[in-house]
């Protein structure tokens, strides 16, 4: 099994220790939300992530890897805590790799669409603005940071 199947698959199972040791310790992460985590932070996220929601299902498809990179789209669908409305992102992961192991995930998702889902009428009105953006950031690094200590 190569390390992205190995990831995405601890990840559709929800094993969020499975998802961690694929990540060499100087990993780095960023995404739309969380825009650059270094490795325990990573790991700290998807745990936060995965043990906080309860209905979160993933599927994915390795588009290509080889020793030295990969990319992957997949999707998650899950209920977005804090309103309690369904959200279905399209997510495309690029990675460069190192002895089998994560060194750089950078994932892109549309914000906008996102927001439109998971934050209703405000994130139809003021999805794309960076106030918003900046609004979400500083909320999921409270609740990273939150999840880190405990």
């Amino acid at each position: 099994m190569t390390t992205l199947d190995r990831f995405y698959t601890a990840f559709a199972q929800r094993d969020w220790a499975g998802m961690g040791v694929c990540y060499a310790d100087d990993a780095r992460f960023s995404d739309p939300v969380f825009p650059d985590l270094e490795a325990a932070s990573v790991r700290a996220m998807w745990k936060m992530l995965l043990t906080s929601g309860t209905d979160l299902r993933v599927t994915f498809r390795v588009v290509e890897e080889t020793a030295e990179r990969g990319v992957c789209e997949w999707e998650a669908f899950y209920t977005f805590s804090t309103t309690g409305r369904k959200v279905h992102n399209k997510i495309r992961s690029e990675f460069k790799l190192r002895d089998g192991l994560i060194v750089r995930q950078c994932d892109h998702f549309d914000f906008w669409r996102w927001s439109r889902q998971a934050l209703g009428a405000s994130g139809l009105l003021l999805g794309w603005t960076p106030i918003v953006k900046n609004k979400v950031r500083g909320i999921a690094r409270t609740g990273l940071e939150r999840a880190m200590k405990a």
